[in-house]
């Protein structure tokens, strides 16, 4: 089954909080893939950027535009655990 967002939450230091369908909340740094995929830069180099990410409609994806968006299964699985 694919993890619902719902609620996403842009943090300092490109960190982004998100909390799922289930309850569970996570932290994803988006650093890692800011480093690794060219057109991710653009969250660093865009002033403003970073804090205009969305959720899509069926709430199985973040986006920031057309070219960057992270899948609700990678948030889910490598975001690390908040206990609330």
């Amino acid at each position: 089954m694919i993890p619902r967002i719902k609620n996403v939450t842009p943090m300092d230091d490109f960190i982004l909080k998100i909390s799922f369908d289930d309850g569970k909340t996570v932290l994803y740094d988006v650093k890692e893939d800011m480093e690794q995929i060219e057109s991710y830069r653009g969250l660093e180099l865009i002033h403003g950027l970073f804090n205009q990410v969305k959720i899509d409609e069926s709430r199985t994806c973040v986006f920031w535009n057309d070219e960057i968006d992270l899948p609700s299964d990678t948030l889910y699985e490598y975001g690390k655990n908040l206990v609330s």
